[in-house]
């Protein structure tokens, strides 16, 4: 569903374009004759430097990224500009898509390099979710951390290179309206309900702050060290409030249910986000418990180790496939490799289990995969391709210390019983899980980059179209059946605390990943008694007119979920509900019209 959600809207976006940006010769699109070139390619290079400097004059204003212009080359031109042009390197990723949809196939085949970078970036956005939902949801108990993994890791890349900053800011941003208008909406809708006060007044003045905090930076155009860690406290901050008012309230229920033992009275029913997680944590443990049972075997039975390793390794299990439809085992079937790849690489222990989701053959084998697959994705593989003096490569010594700890693993563990130490684990598959979201998400925004310089999209548009459509879309679905299955409240918390995660956390890091990717500033005092480093400040794209529109709307619609919610007793119902989308419906109409330029200063 997801990656439907983002092909459906690479078209709408494409039909835009098509409509406005390519009706004219003159548009960003448009193709410059080139002179006559010598064989020697001299001529070439001279032509490309000749027009990049007419055509940089006209979109230095609007846009720092010098790779913007390669659309108003001719297409014979646009391979060697991109390989020319530093804006255009894409280092950071594995694959530079410029030169791959520019240099790769002749010019009369670009569309079909093209289409093809869409497909891969709809493998890419399947990846950051399933990553998010079965490997790291189950491997950390911050359930948050699960849930806005993708956007995190997207905010987090796109805010440490300057030139994609405002694909950040328009997922951050449009993310929050589309999960504070759409998502709330729906589950209006599908469920009216009576939503808790207290936290649903906690995390709009959470939230609220945390866009005043970055509307006042983006205004500014830079960010300090000490306002980059701010963001970090603030979201301590709001996880310190959450468990105080939790234990609060837990502590008023249990003063109240003995209260009312002493008494003989009926005891009070409480009506909370708080209990309905637990209900719903009940539930489910009892379920998974009586289903398990069920298939337990009556005699014990010891797997072989083999057999436990392809069993470990099968991403299907017989009795849900059964009871599937088509449609469910198709897209099983398309993503079984990718499970199997993750399964390999990414150890999962779960405490429900009584064994803890010990697999010796296979947790022997992640202490030789997880390692390997760090040190050959962090950073696109730069560390794991260097060679110490240069003669042995950092991989290869990765691979024989991996092999050192499987062995030892191995001889002193049985397949029954897990080790004490086999918490540890969980750790190691969270900072795996965490280097396979950040290398997709890695290219997920280079993609969007190129598409933005081809199609002369603006990052703030596709931020907040694609890259928040396609980390959101997901958990909203989530969200809507749970609001169907009876707990609104549930879903509504898990709309607002996301969302609160997304903006503190993508902001903060992303902020310091581009402070300390670059040189320091070196600082010297007049009596020169000492040298001063000091971390770069980041510099941010100037704010256009849609980054404006984002933040308003955004603002607009906390603002007044501020306001209605408490004068309808906290009662959102289907009234508010089609006010809700009706409001996303007008401000998408608005966002698109000023980036396509009908709506301007």
């Amino acid at each position: 569903m997801k990656s439907l959600v983002v092909f459906i809207s690479m078209l709408l976006l494409l039909c835009f374009q098509c409509i406005y940006g390519l009706g004219s010769g003159e548009s960003g699109t448009g193709v410059v004759p080139s002179p006559d070139r010598s064989p020697d390619g001299a001529d070439l290079r001279s032509s490309v430097g000749t027009m990049v400097g007419t055509h940089f004059a006209m979109f230095h204003q609007g846009n720092t990224d010098k790779c913007a212009i390669v659309m108003n080359l001719s297409a014979v031109d646009r391979c060697a500009f991109v390989k020319t042009t530093q804006d255009c390197s894409m280092e950071d990723s594995f694959i530079n898509y410029l030169k791959m949809t520019f240099c790769l196939l002749p010019p009369d085949l670009t569309p079909l390099t093209i289409t093809l970078c869409i497909i891969w970036l709809l493998f890419l956005f399947i990846v950051l979710g399933l990553t998010a939902s079965k490997f790291v949801c189950q491997g950390v108990t911050f359930l948050a951390l699960g849930n806005g993994a993708p956007d995190v890791f997207s905010a987090t890349v796109a805010f440490s290179r300057p030139h994609t900053a405002g694909l950040a800011i328009g997922a951050l941003f449009g993310a929050g309206i589309f999960v504070t208008t759409v998502v709330a909406g729906a589950v209006s809708l599908v469920k009216p309900f009576t939503v808790a006060s207290r936290p649903f007044l906690r995390d709009v003045i959470f939230y609220m702050a945390a866009v005043f905090w970055t509307v006042v930076i983006l205004y500014r155009g830079t960010i300090s060290l000490g306002e980059t860690l701010g963001y970090l406290g603030l979201y301590v901050v709001y996880v310190i409030t959450v468990i105080t008012s939790a234990y609060i309230y837990s502590h008023q229920k249990h003063s109240a249910t003995r209260s009312s033992i002493q008494s003989s009275t009926h005891v009070p029913e409480f009506q909370s986000s708080e209990s309905d997680d637990e209900a719903i944590l009940i539930s489910n443990s009892s379920i998974q418990e009586d289903y398990d049972s069920e298939y337990c075997p009556l005699l014990p039975y010891c797997e072989s180790t083999s057999s436990i390793l392809l069993s470990s390794l099968n991403p299907v299990d017989s009795r849900i496939w059964r009871r599937k439809s088509w449609r469910w085992r198709a897209i099983k079937i398309l993503k079984m490799p990718l499970e199997v790849l993750l399964l390999l690489t990414v150890p999962v222990v779960d405490p429900d289990k009584e064994d803890r989701n010990w697999r010796r053959p296979l947790n022997c084998l992640h202490l030789i995969t997880a390692p390997l697959v760090c040190v050959l994705t962090f950073r696109s593989g730069e560390y794991g391709m260097y060679r110490i003096e240069d003669q042995f490569p950092v991989w290869a010594l990765t691979l024989l210390f991996g092999l050192f700890l499987s062995a030892i693993v191995f001889l002193t563990t049985t397949n029954n019983h897990p080790p004490p130490y086999h918490s540890l684990f969980s750790l190691l598959g969270f900072v795996v899980s965490a280097i396979w979201i950040s290398a997709a998400a890695l290219e997920v925004v280079s993609i969007l980059h190129m598409l933005g310089v081809v199609f002369s999209l603006s990052n703030n548009l596709l931020g907040l179209t694609l890259l928040a459509w396609g980390n959101s879309i997901g958990d909203s679905f989530s969200d809507v059946t749970i609001a169907r299955q009876g707990y609104p409240q549930m879903a509504i918390s898990a709309c607002f605390g996301g969302i609160i995660f997304n903006m503190l956390i993508g902001v903060g890091i992303g902020c310091l990943m581009q402070m300390f990717n670059n040189e320091p500033v070196v600082t010297f005092p007049h009596d020169w008694t000492g040298i001063t480093l000091f971390p770069p400040t980041p510099q941010f794209e100037p704010a256009g007119l849609l980054t404006w529109v984002l933040a308003g709307s955004l603002g607009l619609s906390l603002v007044l979920s501020f306001i209605l919610v408490p004068l309808r007793c906290f009662h959102m119902g289907r009234s508010h509900g089609i006010f809700l989308l009706l409001f996303y419906t007008v401000f998408l109409l608005v966002a698109l019209l000023t980036e396509f330029g009908f709506i301007h200063t």
